[in-house]
C-alpha cells in the first residue's frame, strides 16, 4: 500500500493531519483504558505521565467501563472502532484524495466522507456496546470484555469463519478492495454527496468486517492485541493485491477455532 501522494498532501494537508490525529488519539485512549482494566508496568495514569486532571477524569471512565455503565461502553466501542477500522478506509481515503486535487473545497469535500464513513460505525457501536452491557448483565464475560463459556466463543468462531463465504461477504469486500470503481459508480457532487458516499461506504466497510469485529468478545474488548491484529488483517484484506490470499485462509481458520472451541466445551460437559 502506498502512502497518499504528494499533491494530494499538500492539497489536503489539515485533513490528512486530522485523519492521523484521530487515530493516534485513539489508540491513545485505548492504551489507557487497557492500562486500567489490565495493568501494564510502567505506564502511569495517576497523574504522573497525564497529568492530573486529566487523570482524574481518565478514572472516572474506567471506572465507568469496569462496571458496565452503557455511555461508557459506547465511548469504549467508539475508541476500538475508530482505532480499528479508519486506517482500513485509507486506500478509499488516498483514492478520494488523489481525485480531489485542484478541485474547490476539497478538504471539506474529504472530511464530509471520513464523517459518513464513522456515522455507520458509530451506529456498530452503539450496537456493540448493547451488546456488551446485556452480555455483562447476564455474567457471561468478565470485566475485560471475554465470554466465560468456550461454546459461545465457538459460535463466533463459527459465524465469523462462515461469513467469510457468504456472497454479502464477497460483495462487499470487492467494492472496498477497488474505491475508484465504487467512486465512478456512486459519485455524488459537494459536501452533501461526500456524506453519502462516505455513508454508503461506510456500509460496505460494515458488511466487510462486522463479524470480525465481534471477535472482541472471545479476545477481549480491552485486548490491545487482538485489536492490533484484527485491524491489519482487516486492512490488508481491503487490499486488491493481498486481500486475496486472506480472506479464504482467515475463515478456514476460524472454523478450525470454532471446532477446538466447541471440542474443549464438550469435553468439560
Amino acid at each position: 500500500m502506498q502512502a497518499p501522494s504528494m499533491p494530494a498532501r499538500a492539497n489536503l494537508a489539515a485533513s490528512w493531519v486530522l485523519f492521523y490525529g484521530a487515530i493516534l488519539a485513539a489508540w491513545s485512549g485505548l492504551v489507557l483504558m487497557a492500562a486500567e482494566v489490565v495493568p501494564t508496568p510502567g505506564l502511569a495514569i495517576d497523574g504522573g505521565i497525564i497529568g492530573a486532571d486529566a487523570a482524574a477524569f481518565l478514572a472516572r471512565c474506567l471506572e465507568s467501563v469496569a462496571a458496565f455503565e452503557l455511555p461508557h461502553l459506547f465511548g469504549m466501542w467508539g475508541l476500538m472502532t475508530l482505532a480499528m477500522m479508519l486506517p482500513t478506509a485509507l486506500p478509499a481515503m488516498q483514492r478520494l484524495a488523489d481525485m480531489l486535487i485542484g478541485r474547490a473545497g476539497a478538504q471539506q469535500i474529504f472530511l464530509s466522507f471520513g464523517v459518513g464513513y464513522l456515522v455507520i460505525w458509530s451506529g456498530f457501536s452503539f450496537v456493540a456496546a448493547g451488546a456488551q452491557w446485556l452480555l455483562a448483565r447476564a455474567e457471561l464475560i468478565d470485566a475485560a470484555g471475554r465470554v466465560h463459556s468456550t461454546f459461545f466463543a465457538a459460535i463466533l468462531f463459527g459465524f465469523a469463519g462462515g461469513y467469510q463465504f457468504t456472497r454479502l461477504k464477497h460483495a462487499c469486500l470487492t467494492r472496498c478492495r477497488h474505491p475508484m470503481t465504487f467512486f465512478l459508480a456512486h459519485w455524488q457532487p459537494g459536501q452533501t454527496g461526500a456524506l453519502r458516499m462516505g455513508l454508503r461506504h461506510g456500509l460496505d466497510c460494515l458488511g466487510c468486517c462486522w463479524p470480525l469485529m465481534l471477535l472482541a468478545f472471545v479476545g477481549g474488548t480491552m485486548n490491545l492485541a487482538w485489536m492490533g491484529l484484527a485491524m491489519v488483517l482487516m486492512l490488508v484484506e481491503k487490499l486488491a493485491g493481498a486481500g486475496r490470499y486472506v480472506t479464504v485462509p482467515l475463515g478456514i481458520l476460524l472454523i478450525l477455532a470454532a471446532g477446538f472451541s466447541l471440542g474443549e466445551s464438550l469435553q468439560a460437559l
